[in-house]
């Protein structure tokens, strides 16, 4: 029997998987689409907001994949911190969740899904490294779509379409300042330049994940932390211990004025989370 095609959103919170899902339903029909959201269940309670309005819009429920456990867990479980380099959170909570998902779909109901991404002409790079890894995930290869690259001539500007023609408020953490809304600001992967807005923002969420970290160097007796300065572990208590003594350097961080790695300030992205940089 011949596999029906059913096209995919990977929804993420962000304005750009918003504006290729509501493109690809109108392509393709309701009917024969999907919009995807692997939680976490440490986003930002308005990426939420922002998803369900943006799929009402859409006119398409909105399916959600849960693991039940948090990043938190899986480091605990894993006796691994994720950090900017490295994060099992990502791959347990998101891409296995993603994959098994996907091929019960296949064998319940003889479909062949193909994933949409919300990935701009600036983050070539990405879709290259998605397009890869889905090839090679699976038991069968998935095919990626990447509608603002590939299929628009010039980038639309998807948040003033959201805003002005949907008139669709957009997530919080955008107008917040962070450069992604991943886990409501506790993105391991974030970065110097992440953590410190997030410390002049939620300090209470920068507590929770200083706390934590605080907790897994105690438990597993490891001198590792989720940030890095020249190669070395740069724990959130000692970078919140400089800010309380240098309130110029937070500053100096935000605005991304400070000589350092551009990796360990910036961070890099998760394989397939919410990293819109529109």
């Amino acid at each position: 029997m011949k596999m029906q095609k059913k096209h995919i959103a990977m929804y993420s919170g962000g304005a750009s998987s918003a504006f290729v899902a509501y493109h690809m339903v109108k392509q393709y029909g309701r009917e024969n689409c999907m919009l995807l959201f692997t939680d976490t269940l440490w986003e930002d309670e308005d990426n939420y907001r922002f998803m369900e309005d943006t799929a009402e819009y859409i006119g398409l429920p909105l399916t959600y994949v849960v693991d039940g456990r948090t990043p938190e867990d899986v480091f605990f479980e894993t006796k691994f911190l994720g950090n900017a380099r490295l994060a099992r959170c990502s791959e347990e909570l998101k891409v296995k969740q993603t994959l098994v998902f996907l091929e019960s779909l296949r064998a319940k109901e003889n479909v062949e899904p193909i994933l949409y991404f919300g990935i701009g002409p600036h983050e070539t790079h990405r879709a290259i490294n998605l397009r890869e890894f889905y090839g090679h995930m699976g038991i069968t290869p998935i095919e990626c779509r990447f509608p603002l690259i590939e299929t628009f001539t010039e980038e639309p500007n998807v948040r003033k379409i959201i805003t002005e023609e949907w008139n669709i408020k957009l997530p919080r953490m955008y107008e917040l300042g962070f450069s992604h809304a991943n886990c409501g600001g506790r993105c391991v992967r974030g970065g110097f330049h992440h953590y410190a807005q997030l410390y002049k923002i939620w300090p209470d969420r920068y507590k929770l994940q200083e706390e934590m970290e605080e907790r897994f160097r105690k438990e597993f007796n490891k001198d590792v932390s989720i940030l890095k300065k020249n190669k070395k572990p740069y724990t959130l208590k000692e970078l919140r211990e400089r800010f309380e003594k240098e309130p110029d350097y937070l500053d100096s961080l935000i605005s991304m004025d400070v000589n350092m790695d551009k990796d360990d300030l910036q961070g890099s992205p998760c394989v397939i989370c919410d990293i819109e940089k529109d």
